[in-house]
């Protein structure tokens, strides 16, 4: 384990490395009663944070018009208990030992990725933010090597433990913008874990449907398989009711994947995880702006 740089042991972050301290306490607790715990912050949250419960209301009321009202507020509130579960389920991921966790997780597809491998181009993991999504890569870690990207913290003790747990259970982490490491990982014939199903603008996206909304989609799977040839294999992680620990899924590599039409390749990424999101609609991360960016003259909905 790399050792911090001393500029972190400045008082300035004493505080946060107080809440870290407790927070690895936490860690040390039965997974249920973690479970319930995240499920209190959560809700604490969604009492607390009027603009992510609008944000949160908002995206499902557009994907879910089917549902009643109070069908789709309660979908709001389980969603907020599903983020506060996620919060430990991301701090078991970084300092929980293998024997821990390994009962609680059940991989389903492994010949999918090997199948993938075996082509010597890489594979492109195509993951989405699902609130379960660091302690399902972990899984993965416990029994191959991959390499993760992951978007830099602004704050540099929240940065250090991040990169360093990634470091620690993936043979690489590699911040989302260095493209060009990624592309290395791939030629190299590795397993390359990638989420890009957040609203990053107009650059490098088109207007692809999720749950029948155009919504900004980058279109960077593509292009990285057309650039290496890498097979895309989606990958997703579902937590089981009740504490019973969690479900990951690796789906049989995409087929005529990359095809020439960006637009249809960002609206078959967006199917396969609208349709994995319809399995545990909570799971999803609704208190992003999914829908920021619009077509021209298409109303806003923030």
């Amino acid at each position: 384990m790399t050792l911090p740089d001393r500029s972190l042991l400045a008082p300035r972050y004493w505080l946060l490395w107080l809440v870290f301290a407790l927070l690895w306490l936490i860690t040390c607790l039965p997974h249920t009663w973690q479970m319930r715990l995240g499920r209190g912050v959560g809700y604490s949250f969604h009492a607390l944070a009027k603009r992510r419960r609008r944000i949160a209301a908002i995206n499902i009321d557009l994907c879910f018009p089917e549902l009643s009202s109070e069908q789709r507020a309660q979908l709001v509130r389980q969603h907020f208990a599903a983020l506060g579960m996620g919060l430990f389920e991301m701090l078991n991921a970084w300092w929980t030992s293998d024997r821990r966790l390994q009962a609680l997780g059940e991989v389903e597809g492994w010949e999918h990725l090997a199948e993938g491998l075996k082509r010597g181009k890489g594979v492109i993991l195509l993951s989405a933010h699902f609130t379960s999504l660091e302690i399902g890569t972990r899984f993965l870690t416990m029994q191959t090597t991959i390499h993760a990207t992951y978007r830099s913290h602004e704050n540099p003790l929240v940065e250090f433990f991040m990169k360093q747990s990634r470091e620690l259970r993936a043979e690489k982490a590699i911040p989302r913008e260095a493209v060009r490491e990624m592309i290395r990982s791939l030629k190299a014939n590795k397993a390359l874990w990638f989420a890009v199903d957040q609203n990053f603008g107009h650059k490098g996206s088109v207007f692809a449907n999720f749950f029948g909304i155009p919504a900004a989609t980058n279109t960077a799977t593509a292009r990285l398989a057309q650039i290496t040839g890498a097979a895309v294999v989606p990958f997703f992680t579902q937590r089981l009711d009740n504490g019973r620990g969690y479900r990951v899924i690796l789906q049989p590599p995409l087929t005529d994947f990359p095809t020439e039409d960006a637009l249809l390749d960002a609206g078959k990424v967006n199917q396969l995880i609208e349709a994995q999101t319809r399995q545990a609609p909570e799971q999803y991360l609704w208190v992003h702006r999914r829908f920021k960016d619009r077509p021209d003259d298409a109303p806003r909905f923030y």
